[in-house]
């Protein structure tokens, strides 16, 4: 399953994994696996005209259980991504570090075999400049809506599809990042 969602990488996958096991019988665990991510790539036209070493670590832990009287699966994920850039005409390095808790607050069967679910997503992002220095932080929480195709078993999540991000629903807390512009500031601070 590829799918888009505002929190991030880390966050789809979760998702993705947890649409993609067996649903047991109701009250028992659905899932509680956890899972490891690791990739590198190198771009030659970063930002425009930048050579970049892009490494992207992820650490996901997914916990499911069905609730209500419905029977529904409600998913909650621990994630911890850590992403870094490194000008490598520079050999300087910029790091995205983020760890958040993706949680299920309300799945609604819609009755025509689709679920939308509000997940609340919690936990800072730390960005952090070539010596290790905090530069920027964002912490807060975001909350955020899916849509769901459930294949005819709103209790089943093993055959679910993802068809939609319904978009962001609330966001609070504090956002250094906000209004600024990722290129400038890798430029800035790997030059």
């Amino acid at each position: 399953m590829n799918m888009s969602r505002t929190i991030g990488l880390a966050g789809a996958m979760a998702v993705a994994f947890a649409f993609s096991i067996v649903a047991p019988a109701a009250a028992a665990p659905i899932a509680n696996e956890h899972f490891h991510e690791s990739e590198s790539e190198v771009f030659d036209d970063f930002c425009g005209d930048m050579a970049v070493l892009f490494q992207h670590e992820a650490d996901v832990h997914v916990v499911a259980k069905s609730r209500g009287p419905e029977g529904l699966a409600y998913f909650a994920a621990n994630v911890r991504v850590i992403d870094s850039w490194t000008n490598l005409a520079t050999e300087k390095t910029f790091t995205i570090e983020r760890t958040f808790l993706d949680k299920d607050q309300r799945v609604t069967d819609n009755g025509d075999g689709t679920l939308t679910i509000l997940i609340k997503s919690p936990g800072p992002q730390k960005v952090y400049g070539p010596d290790g220095t905090r530069l920027f932080l964002d912490a807060g929480a975001v909350w955020f809506e899916i849509l769901v195709d459930h294949a005819g078993t709103p209790t089943d999540p093993s055959d679910d599809e993802f068809l939609a991000d319904l978009g962001v629903i609330k966001v609070t807390g504090r956002a250094d990042t906000e209004g600024r512009d990722f290129c400038e500031d890798f430029r800035e601070f790997t030059a």
